[in-house]
């Protein structure tokens, strides 16, 4: 009994091997070829800078930061550890709240340092206006807030900005520290087609 289980074996793994080598055959041949063209792409990449001021609201009756996850109690550290913040943000052209929009910051920013306030930024810079009306950038990095500038890194983006990378570095224009409300000003440099 046992050459037989053993042959029933050794049949089942090469079908099994055969059908492996057919799949890979077959969605090699299916696969299609990419081109820059259809995809929308220019040929060669260009470097663009993009200026504008982030306004963090988290006091008043329209908030545009709200937590949605608060630290522990038994957390009382001054880093806030643990807390998540959703954002959507307003992007204007100037500091002034009332200057012209450019779009709008959607996403979340946490409390990731137990030692500082140290910030996880997971944001889309969607732009509203201008030729980068509907296109949108991808920040994924790290942001100390007390530090004069932080540099957080460009992952990604969509519409013009597709297949975007780079950098934004943030610099605290004002904070009212009994509110909690900020203006922080951006510069990003993004390399895009």
């Amino acid at each position: 009994m046992a050459p037989t289980f053993i042959a029933n074996r050794s049949a089942a793994v090469a079908a099994a091997v055969f059908f492996s080598l057919f799949l890979t055959s077959a969605f090699a041949a299916a696969e299609p070829v990419l081109s820059l063209e259809k995809l929308g792409l220019r040929r060669r990449e260009k470097l663009s800078h993009l200026h504008f001021y982030f306004h963090d609201i988290v006091s008043g009756r329209n908030p545009t930061a709200v937590p949605v996850v608060l630290p522990p109690q038994a957390n009382a550290s001054r880093s806030l550890f643990g807390m998540v913040v959703m954002t959507d943000d307003p992007l204007t052209e100037r500091p002034e709240i009332g200057s012209k929009l450019l779009g709008r910051v959607q996403g979340f920013y946490a409390s990731a340092s137990q030692t500082e306030l140290g910030f996880l930024m997971v944001m889309n810079f969607a732009f509203v206006e201008g030729k980068y009306n509907g296109s949108y950038l991808s920040i994924l990095g790290r942001n100390t807030v007390m530090s004069a500038v932080r540099e957080m890194p460009v992952v990604g983006g969509g519409g013009l900005f597709r297949f975007a990378r780079g950098y934004a570095q943030a610099k605290t224009y004002t904070v009212d520290y009994s509110t909690g409300d900020a203006v922080v000003e951006y510069n990003v440099y993004v390399f895009h087609y």
